[in-house]
């Protein structure tokens, strides 16, 4: 045998030892990292999260000037989107009434766009091939954009909540807050209930993450799979509102994301909240998996 040959030889072994070589750890975080920074870099993603950050400051600004003349916002019924009687007399509460007000439709139709353009947006810029080129692997890559959107949910959900903060304190009095059940606690534990609501909420996103994946690996236009989730997300809350239809509602996605709410009761109400979290696991459950089955045997041709 040549020298060349065992040359070629050693070669062909190197790169088919490279090409069986399972990514390290430290290169998947790089690549979460990466999806990460270009996710959150895209001008799309700054809009959605400015629109979101502009919701509280619209309501507070809105009920400041409602209730100059001492009046007492929302017709005085206690609750409104959420507790919005209350603003005046706590900014905090300005916190969970923006979240009651931007989870309906705001905060999901962000999680839409960004999960539909998972996928169906890199093969519509050519990009998903090169992706699979590197040792990531479909799964591996399926995973790292779903948790990239699941960051995008809490990072949103935080700005709705932080942005209502802000407000709250700079337009309403700070201080003990009064519970849904009467009680009253400090407010730091009120606090403390904020983020925790924020932290819910954003686990009520996890079933529309996985729901826009599935469809983000149906299709290789990014528009037709945003425009597709988010029209899913209407008829879905549309839905939730016919009474005909109660016997269904309990298992649409939508149905529980308000139980939030209960963490304001002293002592705090969970079984809706255990009902809402149940739901979303098995949304994400499903979904996940048909987008693991689609883009498995998904023909990458971009």
């Amino acid at each position: 045998m040549s020298r060349a040959e065992v040359e070629a030889g050693a070669g062909a072994e190197r790169v088919e030892d490279t090409a069986v070589r399972k990514p390290s750890p430290l290169w998947t975080f790089g690549l979460f990292r990466s999806e990460l920074l270009t996710t959150f870099r895209r001008w799309r993603t700054i809009a959605l999260l400015a629109v979101l950050a502009a919701v509280p400051i619209l309501i507070g600004i809105a009920i400041k000037i409602e209730t100059r003349d001492g009046s007492t916002a929302g017709g005085g019924g206690g609750e409104g989107p959420a507790f919005i009687s209350q603003i005046t007399n706590n900014g905090l509460f300005l916190v969970f009434t923006a979240l009651a007000a931007t989870l309906p439709f705001f905060l999901p139709m962000a999680i839409g766009v960004i999960a539909g353009d998972a996928i169906a947006g890199e093969a519509n810029a050519g990009t998903l091939r090169y992706l699979l080129v590197a040792p990531a692997g479909r799964t591996r890559l399926l995973l790292t954009k779903y948790a990239t959107t699941m960051t995008f949910c809490l990072v949103a959900t935080l700005v709705v909540a932080l942005s209502a903060l802000t407000v709250g304190a700079l337009l309403f009095p700070l201080g003990e807050l009064t519970t849904i059940s009467g009680t009253r606690i400090s407010f730091t534990e009120g606090l403390g209930r904020a983020l925790l609501i924020a932290l819910v909420v954003a686990a009520s996103l996890i079933g529309v993450a996985a729901l826009g994946l599935f469809v983000s690996t149906l299709t290789n236009s990014g528009i037709a799979a945003m425009a597709t989730t988010v029209g899913l997300l209407i008829t879905i809350q549309i839905l939730d509102q016919i009474p005909q239809l109660h016997a269904l509602q309990p298992y649409f996605f939508s149905h529980y994301w308000l139980s939030f709410a209960d963490l304001m009761r002293d002592p705090v109400y969970w079984d809706d909240m255990v009902r809402n979290l149940g739901l979303q696991g098995l949304y994400a459950a499903v979904f996940g998996s048909a987008a693991w089955a689609r883009f498995a045997a998904k023909d990458i041709t971009a």
